[in-house]
């Protein structure tokens, strides 16, 4: 694995921003820390980056404890997140000129491959650039020197889904080589791209694992009964979200096993005429989950 996390915990004052998390990314993967707002993905980027130290647990990255990375480790790490500082006096060649230097395994040709793919001319001042144009930048200086592992939280914030896509573009020609920890609270900009799902609860990690597993176990679920029935006050916990409009009932259904729905939804909710299932996207997924979460006051 190339990032791990054991056991950590992060507190702010009487605030505890991470409660026990624990991961694992697969090196070469694109791994998406999901959450809300708030939900401590940043706070568990920077104990990753040694931006701050864990009040408990420990992690690793590139093998090497967190508290522990030297400027041999950082060389092979990349980052971008939506309020990145640049500076603002600087051309894009100066910014570029740089930061060359420290990093042994900058490629010269990927760097003007991606100045002209984002159409960031050198000589324009960072401070004149608009929003889109710096965050392409961002990734202009942080691609060329072909990190192993490629961080990103919220990178995508704030941007046009044009920028956005060209961004995409970009970030997945390097994909097999660089391993992608991406945290979002917007599923829809990263679904194409993610292998590896972790969802971040109010600083809990609640799941991870591959976006193939969690599409085949997560399904919406449409049942028409025989009859019109009154929800009974124990349902199963793996059913999110359950609703019922006279003889029809809905619900995600998140351990779904084709074998046992049938049996399970007579148990629960006595005969039935027809279910109808249907996969979910991701986006989907999350909203079906912090709604619930919601409702829980969890």
């Amino acid at each position: 694995m190339i990032v791990t996390a054991e056991n950590l915990h992060k507190k702010f004052g009487r605030t505890e921003a991470l409660n026990g998390a624990s991961l694992a990314v697969p090196e070469g993967s694109a791994f998406a820390l999901i959450g809300a707002n708030g939900a401590g993905k940043t706070t568990t980027i920077k104990l990753l980056l040694n931006a701050i130290a864990p009040s408990k647990g420990r992690a690793t990255v590139l093998g090497v404890d967190s508290r522990k990375l030297s400027p041999h480790e950082l060389a092979q790490i990349g980052y971008v997140s939506e309020g990145q500082q640049l500076p603002q006096g600087l051309s894009v060649g100066a910014y570029l000129d740089y930061l060359r230097p420290y990093y042994p395994a900058w490629d010269e040709a990927l760097e003007a491959a991606l100045l002209a793919q984002f159409g960031l001319p050198r000589a324009r001042r960072i401070g004149a650039l608009s929003h889109g144009m710096r965050m392409k930048l961002a990734f202009a200086a942080a691609l060329p020197y072909r990190p192993k592992l490629f961080i990103l939280d919220e990178p995508f914030g704030g941007i046009d889904p044009l920028v956005r896509d060209e961004l995409m573009a970009g970030l997945l020609q390097q994909a097999g080589e660089t391993t992608i920890f991406i945290s979002s609270h917007d599923l829809g900009e990263i679904e194409g791209m993610v292998s590896h799902v972790g969802y971040l609860e109010r600083g809990k990690l609640l799941f991870q694992e591959s976006f193939d597993d969690l599409g085949a176990r997560i399904r919406d679920v449409r049942v028409t009964l025989e009859r019109a029935v009154t929800l009974p006050p124990n349902l199963p916990a793996a059913w999110l979200n359950v609703a019922a409009q006279g003889a029809v009932v809905s619900f995600v259904d998140t351990r779904y096993a084709p074998a046992e729905l049938g049996p399970r939804v007579t148990a629960v909710l006595g005969a039935f005429r027809q279910i109808d299932v249907e996969p979910l996207g991701l986006r989907q997924m999350f909203t079906a989950l912090a709604r619930s979460a919601a409702q829980r006051g969890t």
